[in-house]
């Protein structure tokens, strides 16, 4: 897929492709583990391998959070 990406840019250079790349995958692998968990934040936050209050974070900012 990457290797796509830098075909159809046709020589233009990318910015700030470490965080393009990263918010296509990661706001669907935390809705898929959230949905896979019922929506258990630290069951999801264990299967990811990362802190609560980080996925809390994460899911702040990917507009996934429900208020809580």
């Amino acid at each position: 897929a990457m290797e796509r990406f830098f075909v159809d840019l046709d020589g233009e250079q990318p910015c700030g492709l470490y965080e393009l790349v990263l918010a296509q995958v990661e706001e669907p692998l935390l809705q898929s583990v959230l949905n896979h968990t019922r929506g258990n934040q630290t069951k999801a936050a264990r299967l990811l391998g990362i802190n609560r209050n980080t996925l809390r974070k994460k899911l702040k900012l990917y507009g996934l959070s429900d208020g809580e």
